[in-house]
């Protein structure tokens, strides 16, 4: 309570509930009426020039008339404040609607809905995309990267996933040949000039927002610089099993295109991604879950399984 207590005093907020407490402390607050969004970062995940960095890049697309949440510093005009507890936390500007689904539920609404909603995130991505490449970021301006080495090499951004102790022998034997071969695809992707830079890399369901027929694009918290395709990737992780799969990735797809290049040897290579993904993922669980339960064993039968289905 202490670290929500000096946040609230930092910006002049007044507390109105909890939102979500998982990598972020997400709160929703309000500043001289209006709503804001107050995330209490993950302790040890970015740095104070990391989180700052991330506000830079959300502020410039907002200033390009792109829907996206920007910073609001706080009362001694910073963006990213430390806490007495060395906790940092940072305040956005409030978007309205609701996520389109959460990864977990498959969807209810009609095929056609689906595919008209990822036709307008293919193009928003697409917008983010282009956006980003018109603009100057400052000397200073640090994020990951989700590159070659920060996804398949000897010591990815999210963990060596291949170490994941929830795979047996025969199973991490699998995890090691498919990320060989894909190290191999992605090192001649990269050769053949893939396309590369700022990404948000984490456009999952519960991150994207519809309002009257709008998306949004929330939770900045992963962005870095690294393939445009692993954002589609991303994208379509939690659709591989829906029955409308292929018309979804079709019409994200599509929309992509109608604002940005996105080449045959890219479509062709996005199976392959979003495996890398999957890989990706398995990392991340690791330390957040326990060894044995549902929760990393989910993770890791989706590696597995995508592993089987690439080699």
């Amino acid at each position: 309570m202490t670290e929500l207590k000096d946040a609230l005093t930092a910006w002049g907020a007044q507390h109105i509930r909890m939102i979500k407490d998982r990598e972020n402390q997400v709160h929703e607050i309000k500043i001289k009426g209006a709503r804001a969004a107050l995330r209490l970062h993950r302790p040890g995940y970015m740095t104070k020039a990391e989180i700052r960095s991330e506000l830079i890049w959300m502020a410039g697309l907002s200033d390009a008339g792109m829907d996206v949440p920007a910073p609001l510093p706080a009362q001694d005009d910073s963006t990213v404040v430390t806490l007495s507890s060395g906790r940092l936390a940072t305040v956005v500007t409030w978007v309205e609607g609701a996520p389109i689904g959460d990864g977990d539920v498959p969807f209810e609404m009609p095929v056609a809905e689906q595919i008209s909603i990822y036709h307008k995130l293919g193009r928003e991505l697409a917008r983010l995309h282009n956006i980003t490449d018109t603009l100057t970021l400052p000397a200073d301006f640090t994020r990951h990267r989700w590159d070659l080495d920060g996804l398949l090499g000897d010591t990815p951004f999210w963990g060596r996933f291949w170490e994941c102790p929830a795979l047996n022998a025969e199973e991490r034997a699998l995890i090691n040949r498919a990320r060989a071969v894909a190290h191999d695809r992605v090192q001649a992707y990269v050769e053949n000039g893939a396309d590369f830079g700022l990404i948000h890399a984490d456009a999952l369901r519960e991150n994207v927002f519809i309002k009257d027929g709008a998306i949004t694009l929330i939770d900045f918290d992963d962005a870095g610089f690294g393939f445009r395709l692993y954002d589609l990737a991303v994208m379509m992780t939690q659709n591989e099993r829906e029955p409308a799969a292929a018309e979804i990735q079709a019409a994200a797809i599509k929309g992509y295109r109608e604002l940005r290049a996105f080449s045959d040897e890219a479509e062709e290579l996005l199976p392959m991604f979003i495996m890398i993904r999957r890989f990706a993922s398995m990392g991340w669980a690791v330390p957040r879950y326990e060894v044995g339960g549902e929760a990393i064993y989910a993770y890791t039968e989706k590696a597995v399984r995508a592993a089987t289905s690439f080699l």
